[in-house]
């Protein structure tokens, strides 16, 4: 096969994304592309490289060892490109073209579009990317360089090429029926009701799992959803109970008239929330993001909910 045409930078991205997901159809969601866009991308690669980098009859879609061998080259090429676009911008803010950002959905209400509508005003130049979506998920996408900014739960030690900016803390907490709590026995009574647990699927669910496990406590765990409205509209209609954390619980705040909101009646649990970003790519814009994140929260979310709640108190808190 003898080379033909020019290698772009846009090939190289979609080239990675498609290795990364390991179909055309996923990359081309990623990238928001079409299928055939990128397919053509692929082709034109592959003829300025004179090499097949794709087996594309298999699925999932598999490198070839000339893609193999390339995939290290593309990636040290995107991040060069990347670290040259951010050194450019941060000479001039306004000049940064593309920011990617992944949020939890406990923001995606009310604080990120305040935040985004913020950093519009200085970067009018910039197309801004969001994903919603679970915390592993955001991890992944931050690791496979298809988002450069995330905001999620910690999930363990930070990886060397992670710069890590805390944002707040939050107990876990629990949610049963208004009124449904009559003596002091608190425990006792929630036992008497299903558990509506959030996913195992998800970290959360996993960390309030192996909390409850850590604690021998036997319940009645009748329901896992994987959406905190659909949590929330349960326990507001009497179905049972769940233990959630307070961002969760504001993030489904049509229900919060009918439910009431307590301490766990164990052990404690919190998590912390964090900005992540790849150390050094984006310069000082991720510690300017967290900043302006912790404003945003403290005066939505964490103000309003410790005044209504006070015994909350310092148990949710921004981290400066």
């Amino acid at each position: 096969m003898q080379p033909s045409g020019k290698i772009t930078l846009w090939g190289i991205e979609v080239f990675l994304a498609t290795a990364d997901e390991g179909a055309i159809s996923a990359a081309a969601r990623r990238l928001g592309a079409s299928a055939s866009a990128v397919s053509q991308q692929l082709t034109n690669l592959e003829g300025a490289l004179g090499a097949i980098l794709l087996d594309r009859s298999t699925r999932p879609v598999l490198l070839t060892p000339a893609g193999e061998l390339f995939r290290v080259r593309a990636q040290t090429i995107q991040n060069e490109a990347m670290q040259a676009r951010a050194e450019l911008a941060m000479r001039d803010i306004s000049r940064l073209t593309r920011f990617r950002l992944g949020m939890i959905e406990e923001f995606d209400a009310e604080v990120t579009p305040r935040l985004l509508s913020d950093m519009s005003v200085e970067l009018r130049q910039c197309q801004f990317l969001l994903e919603t979506g679970p915390s592993h998920q955001l991890f992944d996408h931050l690791d496979t360089r298809a988002l450069d900014v995330i905001v999620a739960a910690d999930m363990g030690a930070a990886a060397d090429w992670m710069e890590v900016h805390p944002l707040i803390e939050e107990p876990f907490i629990a949610v049963c029926p208004k009124g449904a709590i009559k003596g002091d026995d608190t425990l006792r009574e929630l036992r008497r009701m299903p558990l509506i647990q959030y996913t195992s699927r998800h970290h959360m669910g996993r960390v309030i799992g192996d909390h409850l496990a850590r604690q021998n406590l036997t319940l009645n765990q009748r329901f896992e959803l994987d959406s905190y409205h659909a949590i929330m509209s349960m326990v507001a209609a009497g179905e049972g109970w769940t233990i959630i954390t307070p961002l969760g619980f504001m993030h489904a705040h049509r229900f919060l008239g009918d439910v009431d909101m307590l301490p766990l009646p164990f052990e404690p649990l919190s998590r912390r929330i964090s900005l992540t970003a790849r150390k050094g790519v984006l310069q000082n814009m991720p510690e300017k993001v967290a900043n302006e994140l912790r404003v945003l929260v403290s005066k939505i979310i964490i103000d309003p909910l410790v005044k209504d709640k006070p015994w909350l108190g310092d148990l949710l808190k921004v981290i400066s």
